[in-house]
């Protein structure tokens, strides 16, 4: 799989976790330098908190949309540190 925002891939992976029709891309799968903190969180009843980033690329920007759960329930320990996108990154398959 890959994300792609303004034309640039910013994530790339053969292994990425599926869950409520998001894929989760490992962290070392992801262009960090693309990817800057945002203060926004917010909680999934069975996931845990969502932490976000603002994506970059091309010189274009889109506020809060990746996220990941850094300490994740027990149920979404798979998705530990892994990084979705939000809808306005394309996810395709390679």
């Amino acid at each position: 799989m890959r994300a792609i925002f303004n034309g640039e891939t910013i994530a790339q992976s053969e292994h990425t976790v599926l869950v409520e029709g998001n894929h989760y891309f490992p962290p070392d799968a992801v262009s960090s330098e693309h990817l800057d903190r945002s203060r926004l969180k917010t909680l999934c009843p069975w996931k845990g908190i969502a932490s976000y980033y603002t994506v970059s690329a091309g010189g274009a920007s889109a506020r809060s949309a990746a996220w990941t759960y850094r300490h994740p329930s027990p149920l979404a320990r798979r998705i530990k540190n892994h990084i979705a996108f939000s809808p306005g990154i394309q996810v395709v398959d390679r």
